[in-house]
């Protein structure tokens, strides 16, 4: 029963700090750790340590896919060169700097144990830049780096982690060795999270059941970290490879009431963990800094102000010459891709605000190293991650949308996309009146079917049709039903092929494939409606 109670207590809290925020104009997750802090110091309220190994193997998992797998494909793709060099190249570039500062004005904490601080804080949270952005109007292309940099970068900085504690836990650290580590496991990660994602694609694509198929979803970031891990490699890193596959081949893989339960499934599940992190973490705040009784408020005060300011600095240092470099040296790449203005950079380099997975993954870290000591500094190093991820969330997360006022981004071109979904829905309902067209050359339904499908294909209405439980023969409504099925498919068939082309921007595709789904969902709902009534019909009869 306590466990019960507490874990409800938990979740109560996480969904009434989330209801408030919007109301009291302060980002979520700043919210949800100020009140962690103090529920800490309430008198009965329960006392919740999570286990590392439960954050490491159950909590970023599920986070990294819910994320991966929800990511759009194509615009990775487009915006690779720019993911690549903030995902990987700023984040190994932020843990050096970061660490090596650390390790500088901190007494006695060993270089690697610095670097374990600088991979801790490597990592911004896109979701609350895109969450502001989204709505002070921030650029597409714009939202797409940071997105993609935010999954890549998760892989990336725990990666280097993993690299850091292994060396402060085993005692030796050389940044050769590192790199080298780093590489080897990242390239391992990859490879084995491309074998279970083709495995997993091929297994799914037989699955018909909505409910089986999302508790193969639940296992899927589980089936791909666990087998990472075992063989010494990239278990995230495999996750994200994962989630990436299968959510893009998840169109053509899974049937749409199977598509609509996995997208809420692991919006509820990303929902609650992230806040149940933030909330634990500021639960856990009171012991932190309870371990800070050796180092003098003026110390914990100008070490922190340096690493933030390292933290925020170096983001400007990496993006402007990474934005910039590659066009003036490739005329090439100039040509295909020119440099961006001014302001788009500018709003990459503000947006770092740091969150849950920096504080997952300081929840991470081990006690003790291979011989029993103490870990170096480690309340130090939580405390600093914590100052970090509330700086960045307060000062930059409350100045983003001021910042896109002011600096007046290129806006985007609306009447192209307005015109991508019109193609869409055009294309669409052409595929669709295609398919009807193949379908009466062997089939003569009734004339009233064939005017009502050729209705609904240019129109992108949901049609709900009553009819009779007749099952002697197929009535016109379980013919239309049928009918309509296979031109949805062909429909959705013909959204794929065109986002695969790149004809198509993220927006535009999901809002027309999910008007499908929840067309074809209605569809299939009637026909087991349908089904179930005629079997009552036919025990009924029986008895007679």
């Amino acid at each position: 029963m306590d466990v019960v109670f507490e874990v409800t207590a938990l979740i109560l809290v996480v969904a009434v700090v989330r209801a408030a925020a919007r109301r009291v104009r302060l980002p979520e997750p700043v919210l949800l750790l100020i009140v962690g802090v103090g529920l800490a110091y309430l008198p009965g309220f329960p006392d919740y340590r999570l286990p590392p190994e439960l954050v490491l193997q159950v909590g970023l998992p599920l986070l990294l896919y819910a994320a991966a797998f929800t990511t759009w494909v194509p615009a990775l793709r487009a915006n690779a060169r720019p993911i690549a060099l903030m995902a990987v190249g700023y984040t190994l570039f932020t843990t050096v700097v970061v660490g090596y500062l650390a390790h500088l004005l901190v007494p006695g904490l060993p270089l690697a144990a610095g670097m374990v601080l600088g991979a801790l804080v490597a990592p911004p949270d896109a979701v609350a830049a895109v969450a502001v952005g989204r709505e002070a109007g921030m650029p597409r292309r714009v939202v797409a780096i940071l997105e993609g940099e935010s999954l890549f970068n998760d892989a990336a900085a725990l990666t280097a982690l993993k690299v850091a504690v292994a060396a402060v836990v085993g005692g030796s650290f050389g940044l050769g060795d590192a790199v080298g580590r780093f590489l080897l496991i990242s390239a391992g990660g990859l490879a084995v999270g491309w074998g279970v994602a083709r495995l997993l694609a091929k297994v799914r694509a037989r699955v018909e059941n909505p409910m089986s198929d999302a508790m193969l979803s639940l296992l899927a970031p589980f089936l791909a970290y666990l087998p990472a891990e075992a063989i010494g490699t990239s278990g995230l890193v495999s996750v994200v490879v994962t989630g990436l596959y299968l959510g893009h081949q998840a169109p053509r893989l899974m049937d749409a009431q199977a598509r609509l339960v996995a997208h809420s499934f692991w919006q509820v599940i990303e929902y609650v963990l992230v806040g149940v992190v933030f909330v634990v973490i500021g639960l856990r705040l009171p012991d932190i800094v309870a371990g800070l009784d050796r180092y003098s408020a003026g110390f914990l005060a100008s070490v922190s102000v340096a690493v933030v300011a390292a933290v925020v600095i170096s983001r400007f240092v990496w993006v402007f010459p990474a934005a910039y470099l590659p066009p003036l040296l490739s005329r090439r790449l100039r040509e295909r891709d020119p440099a961006p203005p001014w302001q788009l950079p500018a709003l990459v380099s503000w947006a770092g605000m740091r969150g849950v997975v920096s504080l997952a993954a300081a929840l991470t870290l081990p006690t003790t190293t291979a011989g029993g000591a103490p870990f170096p500094q480690r309340e130090l190093l939580l405390f600093l991650t914590f100052v970090v991820i509330v700086a960045t969330l307060l000062g930059q997360g409350l100045t983003l949308p001021a910042l896109v006022r002011r600096i007046r981004p290129p806006a985007d071109d609306d009447a192209a996309h307005a015109e991508q979904e019109a193609l869409a829905q055009r294309a669409a309902a052409a595929a669709g009146l295609e398919r009807l067209d193949e379908i009466l050359e062997r089939e003569n339904p009734p004339p009233e079917v064939v005017q009502r499908l050729r209705q609904q294909a240019e129109r992108r209405l949901t049609l709900a049709l009553a009819g009779g439980a007749e099952v002697e023969r197929e009535p016109p409504a379980l013919i239309y039903r049928r009918l309509r099925r296979q031109m949805l498919e062909a429909a959705r068939a013909r959204l794929v092929e065109l986002r695969d082309k790149g004809e198509l921007d993220q927006d535009a595709f999901l809002h027309v494939l999910r008007e499908i789904d929840l067309e074809e969902s209605s569809l299939v709902h009637d026909d087991r409606g349908r089904r179930e009534v005629a079997r009552g019909t036919r025990t009924t009869r029986s008895h007679r």
